[in-house]
């Protein structure tokens, strides 16, 4: 390899690393904390150094090579290996610090993880924490995220499973809907109300098609991708709506509609990469989830029926 190569400093390997995981300079350069143009330089300066063309440059952004599929391999072992290596020194006694970026669907990352986490990070000055409370699937591998939770085992090679818990769903109305609507008092009811729901065509995960395992004949006349906006919908009147009991717990405005009749339940799931899982700041807040899962079972359970 050159001695401008990868072998030379791993900032050559980081920013590689950054433009093939994100495809654009911009988004690159926000990943590592930089410049666009710093970003290209360094691309254009690692590509003379191998003698070789690492990404094809187009309108749509940055697409590696067949060259740079190569490099790929050895970026992410020696990103692999600097990662044991700070692991090593957390070990010896450093302090936790450092980012670590959580991937999780919306109700999760914003109603139980977001407000908690500052307990750990309140102990852990250098510790920083991101949050993409999203629904979407996000990709260990390219290191979208440091820590995913999502709602089935791992689809992805390399990668650390813990199953954190199940959790129950239940048909939710306002109070005030169901003081003017038709009286719900079998399933079959259920029929004559409009619901809230997903858009199914733009379902990220199976397991969330709830509508479909009520029955054929009901569908949703609101639909969104976005549990938060579901949940203020039917806030609101909107109509029915299945929601897991941990967001309806925070919303004394909304009523269980058959809770005893009509009931789903889902499990969430932690994924950590195997190449992270021993970096003590990833190590850390995976912990510190599972425990705040683990304390609060009876929320994740819904009342008793």
């Amino acid at each position: 390899m050159s001695a401008r190569g990868p072998g030379r400093s791993w900032d050559d390997l980081r920013f590689f690393l950054a433009v093939a995981r994100t495809g654009t300079l911009s988004a690159a350069a926000a990943r590592v904390g930089t410049e666009h143009t710093t970003v290209g330089r360094r691309i254009r300066a690692l590509e003379e150094g191998l003698s070789a063309r690492l990404f094809h440059r187009s309108n749509l952004g940055y697409a590696l090579t067949e060259a740079g599929e190569g490099l790929l391999a050895t970026a992410e072992a020696m990103e692999s290996a600097f990662l044991a290596a700070h692991a090593a020194g957390d070990e010896a006694g450093r302090a936790v610090s450092g980012t670590v970026r959580i991937g999780a669907p919306d109700g999760f990352g914003s109603v139980f993880l977001a407000p908690r986490m500052h307990r750990l990070t309140g102990r852990h000055p250098g510790l920083e924490v991101e949050i993409l409370a999203t629904a979407r699937i996000f990709s260990l591998s390219k290191r979208e995220a440091d820590i995913v939770v999502s709602l089935s085992a791992a689809q992805q090679a390399r990668v650390v499973t813990r199953r954190l818990t199940d959790y129950r769903l239940s048909v939710y109305a306002a109070a005030a809907y169901l003081a003017g609507a038709p009286p719900i008092r079998v399933p079959e009811d259920l029929r004559a109300h409009p619901f809230v729901g997903y858009i199914e065509d733009m379902l990220f995960a199976r397991e969330l098609n709830y509508l479909g395992a009520i029955g054929p004949e009901v569908s949703a006349r609101l639909r969104s991708t976005n549990l938060l906006a579901q949940v203020h919908a039917t806030r609101a009147g909107a109509g029915l709506c299945i929601l897991p009991a941990f967001i309806a717990a925070g919303e004394p405005g909304l009523r269980p509609v058959l809770p005893e009749a009509v009931s789903l339940t889902r499990s969430f799931h932690m994924h950590v990469h195997e190449d992270h899982r021993k970096a003590a700041h990833i190590r850390a807040v995976a912990a510190f989830i599972a425990a705040e899962v683990e304390a609060a079972g009876p929320l994740f359970a819904g009342p008793p029926t």
